[in-house]
């Protein structure tokens, strides 16, 4: 609203940090100030029951050894995490980080016999939470780790955006394999060179 009706960006951190007289005399239209004090209002709700349902989250879930390296990783906090913890299971099933990767919609589906295309079926075989979870990791990933942020860039250059996200989520689902099957905490120049 305000990057409509002022013409200027704003992060969603600064909202939230705003006291109701600032939000107040923000905008000299009535209805415009009302419309923003409603919505900053709605925002410190919404904060609130997110905060109560993380607490209620953590009470509940019993967190194991990957939990820990997996915050070492920048981008990944303790949601991610634990989202990946658990829809990951044992690390232990899977044998390759290959299938890992697989596993969690990293790479393309491809039915292929006798080395003939044979379709593209099989895209909804994985875990969706984890794709949903490493994808996001992705763009957090692109916002804390500059190397991240290059290697986004020039991937961005060649293809896309969207497939830019999509190859990094794959190398850091190949990444947090390794963390989580070794116990190391998340090496930057092992993931870029």
């Amino acid at each position: 609203m305000v990057n409509r009706n002022k013409g200027m960006p704003i992060s969603s951190d600064t909202i939230k940090k705003m006291s109701n007289e600032e939000v107040e005399g923000m905008f000299s239209d009535v209805h415009l100030t009302m419309s923003a004090q409603c919505d900053h209002e709605v925002i410190e709700v919404l904060n609130k029951q997110i905060d109560k349902i993380e607490k209620a989250v953590f009470k509940e879930v019993k967190l194991k050894k990957p939990y820990k390296k997996l915050l070492t990783v920048p981008g990944i906090g303790e949601i991610l995490a634990m989202t990946i913890m658990l829809e990951t299971g044992d690390i232990e099933r899977f044998r390759e980080v290959g299938k890992y990767s697989s596993y969690c919609r990293g790479v393309s589906a491809k039915k292929v016999s006798n080395g003939k295309n044979k379709g593209k079926g099989n895209r909804k075989n994985g875990n969706k939470y984890l794709a949903w979870a490493y994808v996001e990791a992705a763009h957090f990933h692109v916002r804390y780790c500059e190397e991240a942020r290059k290697w986004h860039q020039r991937k961005t250059s060649k293809s896309n955006a969207i497939l830019a996200t999509k190859a990094l989520s794959n190398k850091l689902a190949r990444a947090c394999y390794y963390i989580m099957k070794e116990q190391t905490p998340y090496d930057k120049k092992r993931m870029f060179g």
